[in-house]
């Protein structure tokens, strides 16, 4: 399969690449597999689960609890 990306995109995922310390095609092989191999591996059992998977979204990484304390917050 080739895939032809416009000038925005393909800059975009060389930028993020170098910054990762790897290849844009290592970078967009990941991002694919991540998105829809990891994703279709999931099965709902339910109704509920079939509505919280469709409302998910990959908001990056999640920030610890350290990061959410009251101390913290304001910071």
């Amino acid at each position: 399969m080739v895939i032809h990306l416009d000038a925005e995109l393909e800059a975009a995922l060389t930028e993020q690449a170098a910054r990762n310390g790897q290849t844009a095609e290592t970078l967009a092989i990941h991002a694919l597999r991540e998105r829809f191999i990891t994703i279709a591996s999931l099965q709902p059992q339910d109704e509920w689960e079939r509505g919280l998977l469709a409302a998910a979204r990959d908001c990056g990484v999640s920030l610890s609890d350290a990061a959410l304390s009251r101390e913290n917050l304001y910071d």
